[in-house]
């Protein structure tokens, strides 16, 4: 296998996940041991966010970054949370941290050579072991304007002024959130309203551009703020409030214990080990899109996606570096009790039971086909899985063997099979995919 195959990393584009019904559309694909060549991050969506939730027993940690474009001062963010949050839960992330992320669960291309078929190679490998307020609140009581409203604490926290709000009265908090510069869209009263009915605090933030200016980051790092609940859950209404059509989200869920999914929506993997036409390579993005569009139309947009999880202590094929224990610290796996800025490995530096599993799930939503908050499981399935597409390359060299003839009459079908996998996961035309494969050398004509 080691001189037969090469790795060739490559920047990707794309970021997509399929409906699990779509891999019996797919032929047979090799085994794990190929190297990956091309990813799909989440750069090429517009409109989209990405979410890490660290979860421990009743501890999350949920760090948000967002695909804000605009003027610094222009931006703020209002989310609900389940229970008051003091200065020391809360913090700031660097983006390269969750850039890091995003490359290493991203689905992948990867590439495989034939060997002779007049010299079989027979391959061998082992696998890798598998809160009450504090005293000090303030309440807003000079004007039955901000009727209900209690700023229970003011934070200055990097770049950014956060407040902890309560409230009992939505229409009080839209005023006073409006009256503070957080221009909250029509519409909002209702979605605010449940979140006062369960009891939620507000955590509210928008930049201090003097502050900013000081720490001359240049742009602005994700929020991460800790807290204790019994609920795991990721709130959604409040950004489809002022959307402007549907949104995508990335969620990266660090655990302890395995696969993380939803409760309340199908949470559907997406196929992998499809054989792919090789014309693929050069435009893995388009055909990400496309995979996830059709993905999305099948489900009628009420799925949430599977696209990676894995055991963070290895993987094959990296997609990326493998994170450190410090990298998974900063993201809220405080569990593993290491900070080593090595690679993360189970036992090494972290404690034998600290594991770290990451789920990456993705899902395109709006008000209408998800009207409720993500309700999350974190499961015990520890097994592996990742968005995988494969390209094998044909024996080109003489094959003067019986061996080889069969071979070489077996091709068509197998060309003409990543041909009905690729129209059959993204709608595009199968007599167009063929065409494109002819020119690539891929001929369906039998010899």
């Amino acid at each position: 296998m080691n001189n037969v195959l090469t790795a060739r990393l490559k920047t990707g584009v794309a970021l997509a996940a399929v409906v699990a019904q779509l891999v019996t559309l797919a032929g047979p694909a090799a085994a794990f041991c190929g190297f990956y060549v091309a990813k799909a991050d989440s750069k090429l969506f517009n409109k989209s966010s990405k979410v890490v939730l660290s979860r421990d027993g009743q501890t999350t940690a949920i760090t948000m970054a967002s695909d804000y474009e605009g003027e610094p001062k222009e931006f703020a963010v209002v989310i609900p949370v389940p229970t008051f949050i003091e200065r020391k839960q809360i913090g700031v992330v660097e983006m390269r941290t969750i850039d890091h992320l995003d490359a290493y669960t991203a689905p992948r291309l990867v590439e495989y050579h034939d060997p002779d078929p007049c010299a079989p190679i027979l391959y061998s490998r082992a696998m890798p072991q598998s809160a009450a307020a504090p005293a000090g609140s303030k309440s807003i009581t000079e004007s039955t304007r901000y009727r209900g409203v209690t700023v229970e604490a003011s934070y200055d926290v990097g770049e950014y002024d956060v407040s902890i709000l309560s409230a009992t009265e939505s229409d009080g908090l839209v005023n006073f959130l409006n009256d503070n510069g957080y221009r909250i869209p029509a519409g909002a009263d209702a979605v605010l309203g449940s979140y006062i009915k369960q009891k939620m605090r507000f955590f509210v933030a928008k930049v201090n551009l003097e502050r900013m200016a000081l720490i001359g980051s240049g742009y602005l790092r994700p929020l991460q703020v800790r807290y204790e609940t019994a609920k795991f859950m990721l709130p959604l209404r409040l950004g489809t409030v002022n959307a402007n059509g549907p949104q995508d989200l990335i969620i990266y869920a660090l655990t302890r214990n395995g696969r993380v999914e939803t409760a309340n929506y199908r949470t559907v993997k997406l196929p992998s080990d499809v054989d792919v036409p090789l014309y693929v390579k050069q435009e893995f993005g388009d055909f990400y899109k496309a995979m996830f569009d059709r993905a999305v139309a099948r489900e009628s947009m009420r799925a949430v996606f599977v696209e990676y999880a894995w055991d963070m202590g290895w993987c094959d094929p990296c997609a990326a570096d493998p994170l450190s224990s410090k990298e998974l610290v900063e993201l809220g796996a405080r569990w593993i009790g290491s900070d080593d800025a090595s690679p993360y490995h189970r036992g090494r530096g972290a404690a034998q039971d600290a594991s770290a599993y990451v789920t990456r799930l993705h899902v395109r939503y709006n008000a209408q086909s998800f009207p409720e908050d993500l309700a999350l499981l974190e499961t015990k399935d520890r097994s592996n899985f990742q968005g995988r597409y494969v390209m094998r390359h044909p024996w080109r060299e003489a094959a003067k063997c019986d061996a080889g003839e069969r071979y070489r009459a077996s091709l068509p079908d197998r060309f003409r099979q990543e041909a009905r996998n690729l129209a059959g996961l993204t709608g595009w035309s199968q007599a167009e995919i063929e065409s494109r494969m002819e020119v690539g050398g891929q001929s369906m004509k039998g010899k």
